[in-house]
């Protein structure tokens, strides 16, 4: 097992968050090369790895959302559990790799679909092309042991911006920031009581009855829960701390927004986090993300959401909601990076899966996730593959309190093993 965590380890000191992954690109190539795989990349910078004769393809996606310092990533195992200091850990999805990498040192006949940049909308699995020959594909990209999934949430990006004019701002100015929240995943994690540090920023300032809005910065990424938040205000009253909320007085006199009021009462009314649940699945049916809100020099204003649901139709009714919502608040909308829910879908060969996962856990349960896995998008493209996803368990992914369960992992590699044995 030292093998797989050692995989892992090599893995986190090669640069590979979103949009910046061609190091890890380049290693996995060579990687795969040395041991006589067959190797193609293509126009998005997919990587299709195969040998012999297979019949399975193992699939992940090798880009990380990076958190806090990373991609300068240190890591440390504490109870069984491995962490990185005061950054994500990148265990979403680089165990994953790191369990492939394991596979061709065993030189396995498998094919093995390495897609890039998932965390920023699912952008490679949207361009696959290659000539798969397996009829079976595992996703290897969920994070609770023990658990089979069979289907996944849809999403899309919906971002709002305007042009906004600068006016004079009275009374005292002060900096109103919330720091340091513990974040998460906007997907899984949606439905945790994981506060926003917009939201809280926002409730603030709507409560203290602030109109003047100079600047605001608030958000890391479109697919975290937002961790950090900061505005500069005017107040004509005395503002202090409150809960994790921090205030600090200024000496300076910047400009407002002419309409600084509207985006304060745009967060406070704005219905961050779960909007339906699936009583069937036991998960979130509906849910929204209320990113990142950030301002410009020249007036300009950018907000980002990060949309989920169930299903195709429910998708369609909140980005209409949302669309409509900003637009009340004279926003210009886009939607961007839409991808397709996976419908929950049992087979002969989730069923193979599952057997297997019992074989090792002594347990197993067929599940969906209220995130964008990339079989949703893959399977639309080839439609004759079976396809089920299983992972090691993976806490608080998109955050700096990212954790993977050691043992989660081992056993994790073992069900793969056997599956690819069986198939």
């Amino acid at each position: 097992m030292s093998a797989i965590i050692e995989h892992f380890k090599t893995l986190t000191q090669i640069p590979h968050c979103s949009k910046e992954a061609d190091k890890l690109l380049d290693f996995l190539v060579d990687f795969a090369a040395e041991r006589s795989y067959t190797v193609e990349v293509d126009e998005v910078k997919n990587i299709f790895i195969y040998k012999g004769n297979p019949h399975l393809c193992l699939q992940a996606h090798y880009d990380m959302v990076c958190m806090g310092k990373a991609p300068q990533i240190e890591t440390y195992v504490e109870e069984g559990w491995m962490k990185a200091k005061d950054s994500s850990l990148g265990a979403d999805n680089g165990m994953a790799i790191a369990m492939m990498m394991q596979l061709m040192d065993e030189g396995k006949d498998l094919e093995f679909l390495l897609t890039s940049d998932e965390e920023i909308g699912l952008i490679g699995a949207n361009e696959v092309a290659f000539d798969l020959m397996s009829p079976y594909m595992l996703n290897l990209d969920s994070e609770d042991d023990a658990e089979v999934y069979i289907g996944c949430a849809g999403g899309v990006d919906i971002t709002a911006s305007k042009q906004d004019a600068y006016v004079e701002g009275k009374g005292m100015c002060y900096e109103v920031a919330v720091k340091g929240l513990v974040g998460g995943h906007s997907g899984v994690d949606i439905d945790k009581g994981i506060p926003s540090a917009i939201k809280v920023l926002g409730e603030y300032l709507y409560e203290n009855r602030i109109t003047q809005l100079a600047s605001i910065y608030a958000g890391e990424r479109r697919n975290s829960i937002p961790s950090n938040a900061v505005a500069i205000v005017y107040s004509e009253k005395m503002l202090s701390d409150e809960g994790d909320i921090k205030v600090r007085l200024l000496k300076e006199s910047p400009s407002v927004f002419e309409e600084g009021e509207k985006v304060i009462d745009l967060i406070h009314a704005f219905k961050h986090g779960v909007r339906a649940q699936n009583k069937t699945l036991g998960i979130p049916d509906v849910s929204i993300n209320l990113a990142i809100i950030t301002a410009d020099e020249e007036g300009g204003l950018l907000i980002e959401t990060s949309a989920r649901a169930m299903d195709a139709a429910s998708l369609e009714v909140l980005t209409a909601e949302t669309i409509a919502f900003f637009k009340m608040y004279g926003f210009d909308v886009q939607v961007e990076d839409k991808y397709p829910a996976w419908k929950p879908d049992l087979s002969a060969f989730t069923d193979l899966v599952s057997e297997e996962m019992k074989k090792v856990f002594g347990k197993s349960k067929l599940m969906a996730i209220h995130a964008g896995l990339e079989c949703g998008v893959i399977a639309e493209k080839y439609p004759k593959m079976k396809f089920a996803s299983i992972g090691p368990t993976i806490r608080y992914p998109h955050s700096t309190r990212e954790m993977v369960d050691i043992r989660s992992v081992e056993k994790t590699y073992k069900v793969l093993q056997q599956i690819i044995q069986s198939v």
